[in-house]
């Protein structure tokens, strides 16, 4: 028997438990989606426009169209260049509009919508291993209801990123090291913050490591032990998760002749960096100054405050040391970056782990109770995702 043979059941059991997720995802985004073409028509705008051809996405279409070398000065003597986007999502759009007849802004919609349902995946199957089906279910409904999920179907590299993020933790979850450690090195080809799957590799790793020299079971072994070659696998997951975002930078780093540090002087000229949550700190204080602003600033402090209560609920629960530390990364690198503010809860989006204490407490519910707690936040994250995109938007 191939090896193909002996997993395919295993894959189609896998994706027979997953499908009342996907399910309920899909239709979570088709509803998302039918709100913004709804919205978009009475403002007389193009909802594909929206999803496809604003803010960075242009940036991608541009690259996957031309490569890189692209940059805008402004007046005040920014260089927005194109360097600072990660390469992986123009590279599957050139690819899109190679096979097929779709144009590349045509094939980072598609690319996206396939990532969005392939983190979904992920996601049930991390919120699965780790607390159960039911909360595996609930785990990528939560995620399809936040308030920024229309992101998850725009031409954006969250998607790609967070499914590239949840299959490398599912990896490190059962054992997979040499998966685990692909999968974070294409993450970190396709943002700045697939360092923090690396980071989630290493410490699972080394933890693995002491708890196989001390005699006890790493997390996600199964049965009475792990085979010899298995510090061998861990060590080249360990050497691979690197591999991609240390790739690019230095390649940038080569081809602005600014050595190791050139992705930083790139980032600089679009005002992003990090401060440790200095600017955020200051831009949410200023919104106490003026009466009319206030509310906002209570939303950011009870958001913020939130964000921190669902992380320390992670860590009292126990969560697998790798989740912890993806979610405190992701976390800390969104919020304590200087990047303009408006970004900052699609930069949160990856940061799925977080939503795992409250699956766990909605899959406790009867389904009856839980199916119109969900649809109502599914149609008020559907009205938003419509009314954000034709305003501000996710820069």
């Amino acid at each position: 028997m191939t090896d193909l043979e002996t997993h395919a059941p295993g894959r189609a059991g896998a994706l027979r438990r997953a499908a009342p997720a996907l399910l309920g995802y899909a239709a979570v985004r088709a509803l998302g989606l039918l709100a913004l073409a709804l919205w978009s028509a009475a403002r007389d705008k193009s909802a594909y426009t929206l999803l496809t051809a604003r803010w960075d996405s242009l940036w991608y279409t541009r690259v996957a169209e031309l490569g890189y070398g692209y940059e805008v000065r402004l007046p005040n003597g920014d260089v927005h260049s194109d360097l600072a986007f990660f390469p992986m999502l123009p590279w599957l759009e050139r690819l899109g509009a190679t096979v097929t007849p779709l144009s590349h802004a045509d094939a980072g919609f598609v690319v996206s919508l396939l990532a969005s349902l392939t983190a979904a995946w992920g996601i049930f199957a991390v919120a699965e291993h780790a607390h159960g089906r039911r909360a595996g279910v609930c785990a990528v409904l939560l995620w399809a209801v936040l308030p920024v999920g229309v992101v998850q179907s725009m031409a954006y590299s969250e998607s790609l990123f967070t499914a590239l993020a949840a299959w490398s933790l599912y990896a490190v979850l059962t054992g997979r090291w040499v998966t685990a450690g692909a999968l974070a090195a294409l993450a970190g080809l396709t943002r700045p913050v697939g360092l923090a799957v690396t980071a989630a590799v290493w410490a699972a790793a080394l933890a693995a490591c002491v708890r196989s020299r001390s005699g006890t079971v790493p997390d996600g072994a199964r049965g009475p032990g792990r085979a010899p070659s298995d510090g061998a696998r861990r060590v080249l997951g360990v050497l691979l998760a690197p591999l991609g975002a240390a790739g690019y930078v230095l390649w940038v780093g080569h081809r602005t002749g600014k050595g190791p540090f050139g992705y930083l002087d790139v980032q600089a000229g679009w005002r992003n960096g990090f401060d440790g949550g200095a600017a955020f700190a200051r831009f949410v204080a200023e919104k106490f100054t003026s009466f009319s602003s206030v509310p906002a600033g209570v939303g950011l402090v009870v958001g913020v405050a939130l964000l921190v209560r669902l992380y320390a609920e992670c860590v009292r629960r126990r969560q697998p040391l790798a989740l912890l530390v993806y979610a405190g990364a992701v976390t800390v690198l969104a919020l304590c970056a200087s990047s303009y503010f408006g970004s900052k809860p699609r930069l949160l989006l990856p940061a799925f782990p977080l939503l795992l204490p409250l699956a766990v407490a909605l899959a406790r519910l009867r389904t009856s109770r839980s199916a119109p707690v969900v649809g109502a936040v599914a149609v008020a994250s559907a009205a938003y995702g419509a009314f954000w995109l034709n305003g501000s938007g996710p820069p």
